[in-house]
């Protein structure tokens, strides 16, 4: 029997085994590439993916624990914040601020910091490190990462401000 999920706002029906690791459903059948497979032992954050609005690291997660939670890629990242342009708020920083250099690590990056901004829309330079520490980037991009996510932090306030303040 197929398993219904929702991912990026589309239901899908996948006919893999309820305890296939969820990165291989969005990758092998749905076509879905910005998760990576890293390490395969939810210890790098190349999988990471939003689930029910929750940074879940997706190569270890069975489809079946899924259940009924929207999942949401890097690719599904510009409809979340209804990016006219095409790119999230926080996409746009990274490119701002230069802030991938292989960019293997980045989508994992973009989906933690995505879920931190998502409760915190101020957070200081600890909590984003903190928020970030479990996603592994070895091209010493760090610094710049962290620019960007304070960035589009600013960004997104002052995008709240302004539709705030406009009658």
């Amino acid at each position: 029997m197929p398993t219904k999920l929702c991912v990026n706002g589309t239901t899908h029906y996948s006919e893999s085994s309820p305890s296939t690791p969820l990165l291989y459903v969005l990758r092998n059948e749905l076509g879905l590439r910005a998760a990576k497979f890293g390490c395969g032992l939810e210890q790098c954050g190349a999988c990471a993916v939003l689930v029910g609005g929750e940074s879940i690291l997706s190569c270890g997660l069975p489809l079946s624990a899924v259940g009924e939670r929207e999942v949401v890629t890097v690719e599904g990242l510009p409809a979340l914040a209804g990016a006219a342009d095409g790119l999230h708020p926080l996409q746009r920083a990274f490119l701002e601020e230069n802030a991938a250099q292989c960019a293997y690590c980045v989508p994992g990056i973009l989906i933690a910091a995505t879920a931190l901004l998502a409760w915190n829309d101020a957070p200081d330079r600890a909590t984003i490190q903190r928020a970030l520490a479990p996603h592994l980037c070895r091209c010493g991009a760090h610094p710049r990462i962290l620019r960007a996510v304070e960035r589009a932090a600013d960004q997104l306030r002052d995008s709240d401000d302004k539709r705030q303040t406009t009658p």
